[in-house]
């Protein structure tokens, strides 16, 4: 429990959940995949239910705690959401928790949690009187999701609340559907297809489990992102460039549909050689770069390329519950921000596109700033520009569910 709360705390303190886990994991290599796994559920499982536990701790503190204790009290109140029958255990091991971490608090610790325990049947209500806690997102964001998502906001917000499927990508290279679809069952994991061969897991289980990994016949990608190299659809002989590319998989997948020249750009070092490590485990080669993609005078040599995938940064509004840190982050003013900095991207690649070539813009955004709005703006400035209809609409938004995450396509041509 408590290295679930300090990694809460990382995050009520501004940092990245994925970043303190991997540094935590790092700092315990003796750690069971039990306990690594239990302890990331718990902290995953927290952040997720934005506002509800403070819902209740509102109840009985006056004052915020310190974001250890903070922290911690949300884990405890998750737990006994998960084990209400170990009641009394998770608030020994809340107790045990603060005493390793703030010892001058932990009969707060102990008051609160026995005092939520008693009041238990009227959780319901202290959560459903919130409109942050109901729905488990800030404010603000509902309210982005209510106006551009107006028939389907609910259940947009409800599917960032929960569990986020596990879905592989098969190597063609390598491998078939089929033939996975096989190996699977003999392992005895249940497993079926969606709409674009994608392989989505009916349970989720550990990566080492997986038949045909470490040979690089299978990735982890969500069903969603694997629509990107499809639609894009590189053709053997181009030259393609995937602008934002870490951690890679969407570079392997388009290296996996055809024979093309790839350059994968990635402004952080340490994720790109994140690419090199997944296009290595599945035989791919590519050219990897450490670059802004925006800043044409420091990687592009004057080439134009037949295809670009643009997946550029946005709010990740559309794979919350991959990264649930995300609600308590980012902020409304943020938006704007992610939407300046994608126009500098697309202005940027534009000129690196071959007349007659496609450009596919990407986001993992459900925010229509970030999408439809973003896209509506760059054809008004580009008069050599031409959406094309994916599947006889204009666009492309994935609304998060039970199958995949979040994502918005966009098929831009530039005129011959």
């Amino acid at each position: 429990m408590l290295r679930a709360a300090e990694l809460v705390a990382r995050v009520l303190d501004g940092g990245n959940l994925t970043d303190a886990f991997e540094r935590m994991a790092e700092g315990h290599p003796g750690w069971p995949e039990g306990v690594r796994g239990a302890v990331r559920d718990l902290a995953w499982s927290t952040l997720r239910d934005y506002g509800r536990g403070d819902a209740v701790l509102d109840q009985f503190l006056h004052s915020p705690p310190a974001a250890v204790i903070h922290a911690l009290l949300l884990v405890a109140l998750r737990r006994l959401e998960q084990r209400p029958e170990q009641a009394h255990t998770v608030v020994d091991q809340a107790v045990q928790a603060a005493t390793l971490a703030m010892p001058g608090l932990k009969g707060m610790v102990n008051g609160v949690l026995r005092n939520a325990l008693r009041q238990h049947a009227q959780w319901p209500g202290w959560v459903e009187a919130d409109e942050e806690a109901r729905h488990a997102h800030p404010r603000w964001w509902i309210e982005r999701v209510r106006a551009d998502h107006p028939e389907r906001w609910q259940g947009v917000l409800a599917a960032g609340n929960q569990r986020s499927p596990m879905a592989l990508r098969v190597n063609r290279r390598r491998a078939t559907v089929d033939a996975v679809l096989a190996e699977l069952a003999a392992a005895d994991i249940a497993a079926h297809t969606v709409a674009n061969q994608t392989i989505v897991l009916d349970h989720a289980v550990p990566v080492a489990r997986l038949p045909g990994y470490a040979e690089g016949r299978v990735s982890v990608q969500d069903a969603g992102a694997q629509w990107a190299a499809h639609l894009l659809s590189p053709q053997a002989g181009e030259r393609v460039l995937d602008a934002c590319a870490a951690p890679g998989g969407k570079a392997a997948h388009l290296l996996e549909l055809a024979d093309v020249e790839l350059l994968a750009l990635e402004l952080d070092p340490q994720r790109a050689q994140r690419i090199r490590r997944n296009l290595d485990r599945l035989g791919l080669e590519a050219r990897i770069q450490v670059a802004d993609c925006s800043d044409l005078g420091g990687w592009w040599d004057g080439r134009p390329f037949d295809r670009i995938l643009a997946d550029v940064p946005c709010s990740a509004s559309g794979v919350v519950r991959r990264h649930p840190d995300i609600k308590w982050l980012r902020r409304d003013e943020d938006i704007a921000a992610f939407a300046a900095q994608q126009r500098r991207i697309l202005d940027a690649l534009w000129q690196t596109l071959a007349p007659g070539g496609t450009m596919l813009y990407v986001t993992c955004s459900v925010f229509g700033q970030e999408n439809a709005v973003q896209v509506a703006r760059f054809l008004e400035r580009h008069a050599d520009a031409e959406r094309l209809s994916i599947e006889a609409f204009p666009d492309s938004q994935l609304l998060p569910d039970a199958e995949h995450d979040g994502f918005y396509f966009a098929s831009l041509r530039k005129k011959a």
